[in-house]
């Protein structure tokens, strides 16, 4: 009888029945180079999905104006479009079709002069420091095209803004080569004074930069008071210095809860609008939207017309390839919420900040620095920070699962230290409730800690005694040493 054995092939066929008995549970994981050999699919997944466990969750990440969740149908629709290039338009044609109808209907929402079937001119980007780069250099061009037909110097570009600006202001002023003037702010006003913004203008300026929805604390601008006094000073001077409006943040809160507040197109001056998406526009990142106000206003030399994916295809952008994803998600959130939904939604956020702002101020330990007519978010102080700081509050907070930023106001009141809750979509009441609740006992739990002050002093006192003892002790065996050579010497 001949007996025959099957000797297995581990090399070809390692089977990964249970993850945790395996070999790849006790591997270090590739962190510089990439590893010679492959690994199982359940092995690279888990081994990925066990570090992500020690990210923050991202719905309680009160840190973020970005949105965190949306509905199964929406998410549906981007992972089938997952694998869709937006920039090939001539194969994606619905798609590119879908970003024209947002760019339409958003145009329209910020009132922008175009009749009810024209095109708007616009264009989805990659959040809005894309959509601000792209404005920027639109004003830059324009600005330096006239310039020279009026043979005058082209060099020495600046935007004027609030020193509360999103840092991407700052990234396009150093890469672009534009100077950036900042309006300082100051105690108790945190935002771009209207009146010292337009001081700074000079014929240089290539635009007044405002924002809706300040970072620091989600209050809007005076952006019909600049447009008056900018006006005022182009008649003057003979200018036509023109104004954008950061609206990442309030953008898609401004129409749908102050619909009277005029910020948008209906001023002349303001030329383009960015907005993000991915903030209250509802969809997930990285989605934002600029427009313009006419297409004067966009220079046709900073369009590009490529024809090398199938047909001829105008393109402004700062990158290239990009998903299809979020501009299908933002269509699907327009026409799914419509002005209702979009407004519904915003009054339930603004409810909300508002419940944590009565809640905070019960507790008797913050100044309120946020304003009631902005962003719904909550920025407040302590008003007394000689025993514990925010950032301390900010720290004890994360131990039951809050991300609440602290952080130092923009120059000149860099010596005012926040902390900033934003209420997103899905920040609901009884999360508010919880939150108040735990900021409480956070405080409280402090209030029984020694200060921070008082505690470093101890430790300074602490070191300078132990070194007296120190030297006391060198000294005193210093002179046993002396007095046994002494002793040894008679």
């Amino acid at each position: 009888m001949v007996i025959t054995t099957t000797i297995p092939d581990h090399r070809a066929g390692e089977l990964l029945h249970y993850t945790f008995a395996s070999r790849y549970a006790g591997a270090p994981v590739p962190k510089f180079k990439m590893p010679e050999k492959s690994i199982p699919k359940e092995a690279a997944y888990q081994i990925i999905n066990d570090e992500l466990m020690l990210d923050g969750t991202p719905r309680l990440n009160l840190a973020s104006f970005v949105t965190t969740w949306m509905e199964p149908e929406c998410e549906k629709l981007m992972m089938a479009s997952i694998n869709k290039n937006y920039v090939d338009m001539d194969e994606y044609p619905v798609t590119t079709e879908l970003q024209n109808r947002c760019v339409n209907m958003i145009a329209h929402l910020f009132n922008a002069p175009v009749g009810e079937t024209e095109t708007a001119v616009g264009v989805g980007t990659v959040g809005s420091s894309e959509a601000i780069m792209l404005a920027g250099l639109a004003f830059k061009r324009k600005w330096q095209a006239k310039r020279k037909s009026e043979g005058k110097p082209y060099d020495k570009p600046n935007i004027v803004t609030g020193a509360n600006v999103q840092v991407c202001w700052e990234k396009f002023a150093r890469y672009f080569e534009v100077e950036l003037k900042e309006v300082k702010l100051s105690e108790g006003y945190y935002v771009m004074d209207p009146v010292k913004a337009v001081e700074m203008v000079d014929e240089n300026t290539i635009c007044v930069a405002a924002i809706l929805g300040s970072t620091l604390t989600g209050e809007f601008e005076n952006v019909k008071l600049l447009h008056e006094l900018l006006t005022k000073k182009n008649e003057e001077t003979g200018w036509d210095t023109p104004i954008h409006v950061d609206a990442a943040s309030g953008g898609f809160i401004a129409p749908f809860l102050y619909p009277d507040l005029e910020w948008d197109f209906r001023l002349p001056l303001v030329k383009s609008i960015n907005v993000s998406g991915h903030k209250y526009g509802l969809v997930y990142p990285g989605v934002g939207w600029v427009v313009w106000r006419t297409k004067e206003d966009l220079p046709d030399d900073l369009i590009f017309h490529i024809n090398y994916l199938g047909s001829d295809q105008p393109t402004f952008t700062l990158n290239f390839s990009k998903g299809s994803s979020q501009i299908i998600a933002q269509y699907y959130q327009l026409i799914r919420l419509g002005f209702e939904g979009y407004k519904n939604i915003m009054e339930n956020c603004m409810s909300n900040a508002r419940v944590l702002k009565e809640g905070i101020e019960k507790m008797g330990r913050f100044d309120i620095v946020s304003k009631d007519v902005g962003v719904p978010l909550v920025a407040f102080s302590l008003k007394d920070s000689s025993k514990h700081t925010v950032f301390e509050i900010s720290d004890s907070l994360r131990r039951f699962g809050w991300i609440v930023p602290a952080y130092t106001m923009a120059p000149d009141a860099q010596h005012i230290a926040v902390l900033r809750i934003v209420v997103r979509e899905d920040f609901s009441r009884s999360l508010a409730e919880r939150l108040i609740a735990d900021i409480d006992k956070v405080v409280k739990e402090l209030d029984t800690l020694p200060s921070r002050e008082s505690t470093k002093a101890a430790h300074i006192t602490a070191t300078v005694e132990e070194k007296q003892h120190t030297e006391e002790e060198v000294l005193a065996r210093w002179k046993r040493v002396l007095a046994a050579k002494r002793a040894g010497a008679c």
